[in-house]
């Protein structure tokens, strides 16, 4: 019997990742979902494996804590699991002003977005590469693409996550492995609600489309198998993130900065 290929996603109780976890069970992958919310895993992984007979492991992990990559990674050792597709989701933002933002959050996404994503992607590539055989694909954003005034810290951890994705890609391309950078748009998910900028002219005004997770996903997992570097979903987000090498810094970040400001 052929094993079927296994894929790890981390923030997989919700949005995107719960998407791309339908994705993956769908073409044939069992998986590992892991997140904080166990009850929506659970629910999650019964409706994968009664729709895909999928095998579903679940594994509850708090990202937050510097710790937690580590024990991740050595309860997949414990328990045999071999990855073959990591699935980098977990990530969360926030809209306040750096001089005024809530330390404990802000140092929260530098270890959510920036810290256990390396720690995860260090840690399973590494034996993909000596299987000359795996895929990554880490959840970035056109946030990555410029400055962010009034998302600082959230746009620059995004910007790390696609300068990381495209450097190892070129690196490890010609051992059989790929790594993708997906870097969507304005998505409906509860990501606007936690980070408190459902009210910025960006999404109340209905100046740009917003996506549906599923479609995000679906055109991130089509990305991943052609082994695409980047992934920008939709026309109008791959002209945003083309506007940086159009106009000067000065310009892009003032309009960045417009779009991204609190009404309230």
């Amino acid at each position: 019997m052929v094993r079927r290929p296994l894929a790890l996603v981390t923030g997989a109780s919700s949005g995107i990742g719960l998407e791309l976890a339908r994705e993956l069970a769908g073409d044939g992958h069992d998986l590992v979902i892991a997140a904080r919310n166990v009850a929506a895993l659970e629910a999650l992984a019964a409706e994968l494996r009664g729709a895909t007979g999928a095998e579903v492991t679940i594994i509850a992990t708090d990202l937050l804590e510097p710790a937690a990559p580590a024990l991740l990674l050595a309860e997949l050792a414990e328990r045999g699991l071999v990855i073959d597709v990591l699935i980098n989701n977990a990530g969360f933002g926030d809209g306040a002003q750096f001089h005024s933002a809530d330390r404990a959050t802000v140092m929260g996404m530098i270890q959510v977005n920036v810290a256990a994503l390396t720690e995860l992607m260090h840690g399973l590539l590494g034996p993909m590469v000596a299987r000359r055989s795996g895929r990554i694909l880490n959840v970035a954003s056109t946030a990555a693409f410029q400055p962010g005034p009034n998302m600082a810290v959230y746009c620059a951890t995004k910007a790390y996550v696609l300068s990381l994705t495209e450097a190892v890609a070129e690196e490890v391309r010609r051992h059989g492995v790929t790594v993708t950078a997906l870097c969507p748009g304005a998505t409906r998910t509860n990501f606007m609600a936690v980070a408190d900028i459902a009210d910025n002219p960006l999404f109340a005004k209905g100046m740009i489309p917003v996506m549906t997770a599923g479609a995000v996903a679906r055109l991130g997992y089509q990305g991943l198998k052609r082994g695409q570097a980047v992934v920008v979903t939709g026309w109008v987000n791959q002209i945003s993130a083309l506007s940086p090498r159009l106009f000067p810094r000065s310009v892009v970040r003032k309009v960045a900065g417009a779009l991204l400001a609190r009404a309230h």
